[in-house]
């Protein structure tokens, strides 16, 4: 889910990925860990104004990643 929604977008902020997916801090956390050390997402740490922002973004490796998997999901899909 949480690169489906990084999919669509060139960047978003970590509130927003924790709000549309409903996970808790922590367990988005773990998940984006797990994520970057795949190299499939990329995390940027920045100040906007005073207040600290984390942004996610697929890498490229992330897109072709995920484009691969909706293929396979549509393969599978039409098979049914």
């Amino acid at each position: 889910m949480i690169m489906a929604y990084l999919y669509v977008v060139k960047s978003a902020d970590f509130l927003f990925i924790m709000r549309q997916t409903g996970l808790t801090k922590g367990n988005l956390s773990s998940h984006l860990s797990k994520l970057e050390a795949g190299g499939l997402i990329e995390i940027k740490k920045e100040f906007v104004g005073k207040i600290p922002r984390t942004f996610l973004s697929l890498s490229d490796n992330g897109r072709k990643a995920f484009e691969e998997y909706q293929q396979q999901m549509k393969q599978f899909l039409e098979n049914i």
